[in-house]
C-alpha cells in the first residue's frame, strides 16, 4: 500500500509539473524572442528621422555609427536609386538578408524578419524626403533571440523535480502513516489467534483505521468475555456436581464393610477428585472480576427456592442424624438473582456443612426481609473457620485451599459471593450462636448497596437466639 501511494503520487505530479511547465516554458521562449525583435525595432526606429532628412552617406554613416547597433556593426540602412540621373542605389552597413527580401519589403511597405546566418534580420521599411522607400536592416543574433531561455528551462525543471520529490516523500509519510496502523492490527489479529488475549490495538492513524482499531478492541474484549463465561459456567457447573457427589460419598459410607463398599467409596473419591480437577483448573484461567449475569429482569421468589433446597438436604440430614432449623421462609420474598444462581448459592454453603463438619452436627438457614435488603444466614454448630477474612479471600482469588478445610476448592464462597454482589450487597462470615460457622448474605433489592450492609446492621443475633429457643424443630420432607 505504501509503495503503491508513492507510485500514484508520483505519476500524478509527474503529469501536473509536465502539463505546466512544458508550456510556460514555450511562453518563456516566445516572450524572450518577442523581446528581442521589439528591441530591434526601436533600434530601427532611431535612423528614421535622419533618413526623412537626408540621404548623404556621410551624413547617415555618422547616424548609423551613433546607435548602438550600428557600432558593433549589425544595423544597415539600405536606400533605393531615385529617378534623377546621378542618383545611385546606396548601402550603409554590412547586408545580412537577401536583396530578394528587401524588394519584398521595399515594394509591401511592411517590417519583415528574415533569415540569416547565425541569426534572423529585421527589416524595417522607412519613407524618404523624396517619397520614395529605404529598408533598415538590424542584425539579431541567435543568442539574443533565446537569452535567458535556458536559465529559466533550468528553474523551471529544478521547481518541478522539488516538486515530485516533495510530493513523493509527503506520499511515502502518508503511506507509513497508513500502513503501520494496519500493520499493528494485522499483527494484534494474528497474536489473538495465536492465543494472547491480552493482545490490543492502539487507536491511532485516519478515521478508518482507528474504526477498525476500536472494533478489534471491542471484538477481543467480547472474546474475553466468552472464554471467561464459558470458564465460569464449566467451573460452577462443575461444582453443582458436589451436591449428587455429596449424597454419593454419604451413602458410600453407609455400606458397610466388603469389597463393594470399598470400590464404591473408592470410585466416588476418584470422582471427586476430578471434580474437584476441573474447578481447579477453570477457576486459575478466568479473570477475577467476573460478576454473576443474572440477566434482565432476572429473579425468583427467594423463600420457594430455599424451601425446594432445604427439602433436598433435610434427607442427608435426617440419615447422619444432623438437627436442621428453618425460619423466616413462611411468605414470598422476591430477590433479583435468578433462581438457579440462588439454588447453587444455597447448595454450596450446604454442602460445605456436610463436607467440613461431623456428622450429627447441627445446622440452620434463617431468611430476614427489611426495606431494601434479604438476609439469608446459614449457621451449623461445627468447629467453625479459625480466619474467616482469609477464607474470604480465598473465596475471591481462586486458590485451591477453600475455607474450612484442606482439599476445597474455594468456589462455593465465590459463589455466593457473586450472587451478592451482583445485587450490590455482600457476604460475611462470622460465628454463630450454634458455635460454628455463620454466613450472612446480603442480596440488594434496589440493585445498588444497602444501608443495613453499609452500616453492618447485625440481625443474625435476634434470628440465633430464636434459633435457640426451639432446639427440637425439625423441616418436613418434601
Amino acid at each position: 500500500m505504501r509503495w503503491a501511494l508513492v507510485k500514484v503520487c508520483l505519476a500524478v505530479t509527474a503529469m501536473v509539473v509536465i502539463a505546466f511547465a512544458v508550456p510556460l516554458g514555450l511562453v518563456i521562449k516566445e516572450m524572450a524572442r518577442d523581446r528581442a525583435f521589439s528591441d530591434a525595432e526601436r533600434q530601427a526606429a532611431t535612423i528614421g528621422p535622419t533618413l526623412t532628412i537626408t540621404t548623404d552617406r556621410e551624413e547617415l554613416t555618422r547616424a548609423v555609427l551613433s546607435t548602438e547597433p550600428g557600432g558593433r556593426g549589425r544595423l544597415a540602412v539600405h536606400v533605393p536609386a531615385t529617378g534623377e540621373p546621378d542618383s545611385r542605389r546606396l548601402e550603409i552597413g554590412t547586408r545580412r538578408a537577401s536583396r530578394q527580401d528587401l524588394e519584398t519589403v521595399r515594394e509591401s511597405g511592411r517590417a519583415s524578419i528574415a533569415e540569416v546566418p547565425d541569426g534572423h534580420a529585421l527589416l524595417q521599411p522607412t519613407a524618404l524626403g523624396s517619397g520614395d522607400i529605404a529598408v533598415v536592416e538590424v542584425f539579431v543574433p541567435e543568442a539574443e533571440i533565446s537569452n535567458g531561455v535556458d536559465t529559466a528551462w533550468l528553474v523551471l525543471a529544478g521547481v518541478g523535480i522539488a516538486l515530485i520529490v516533495g510530493s513523493v516523500a509527503v506520499a511515502d509519510r502518508l503511506g507509513v502513516r497508513m500502513v503501520e496502523p494496519a500493520q499493528r492490527l494485522a499483527g494484534a489479529a494474528q497474536d489473538l489467534g495465536e492465543g494472547r488475549l491480552g493482545t490490543r490495538v492502539p487507536e491511532e492513524g485516519p478515521t478508518e483505521l482507528r474504526s477498525a482499531a476500536v472494533a478489534f478492541n471491542s471484538m477481543a474484549d467480547q472474546v474475553v468475555q466468552l472464554l471467561a463465561n464459558e470458564r465460569e459456567l464449566a467451573a460452577d457447573l462443575s461444582h453443582r456436581l458436589r451436591t449428587p457427589l455429596t449424597v454419593l460419598r454419604l451413602n458410600a459410607a453407609s455400606l458397610g464393610e466388603g469389597p463393594a463398599a470399598d470400590q464404591t467409596r473408592a470410585a466416588v473419591e476418584q470422582l471427586e477428585r476430578e471434580v474437584d480437577t476441573i474447578i481447579r483448573t477453570a477457576r486459575e484461567q478466568r479473570p477475577q472480576t467476573q460478576g454473576v449475569q443474572t440477566g434482565a429482569g432476572a429473579g425468583c421468589d427467594a423463600s420457594e427456592v430455599i424451601r425446594e433446597r432445604m427439602g433436598f438436604w433435610s434427607a442427608l440430614a435426617e440419615d447422619e442424624g444432623r438437627t436442621v432449623r428453618l425460619a423466616g421462609v413462611d411468605r414470598t420474598v422476591r430477590i433479583p438473582v435468578a433462581r438457579p444462581e440462588l439454588a447453587a448459592a444455597l447448595d454450596a454453603l450446604l454442602g460445605n456443612v456436610f463436607r467440613h463438619t461431623p456428622e450429627g452436627t447441627a445446622f440452620a438457614v434463617d431468611v430476614h426481609h427489611s426495606g431494601d435488603a434479604v438476609l439469608v444466614l446459614v449457621s451449623d454448630a461445627g468447629p467453625g473457620i479459625a480466619d474467616p477474612k482469609a477464607a474470604l479471600a480465598r473465596g475471591a482469588s481462586g486458590r485451591s485451599d477453600g475455607p474450612g478445610a484442606v482439599g476445597s476448592t474455594g468456589l462455593g464462597l465465590d459463589i455466593v459471593r457473586r450472587v451478592a454482589e451482583s445485587t450490590g450487597g455482600d457476604l460475611r462470615i462470622g460465628r454463630s450462636v450454634l458455635g460454628g460457622t455463620e454466613v450472612r448474605i446480603w442480596i440488594g433489592l434496589d440493585g445498588g448497596p444497602s444501608e443495613r450492609a453499609r452500616r453492618g446492621h447485625r440481625v443474625g443475633r435476634r434470628g440465633g437466639k430464636r434459633f435457640g429457643r426451639r432446639p427440637g424443630q425439625r423441616i418436613a420432607k418434601g
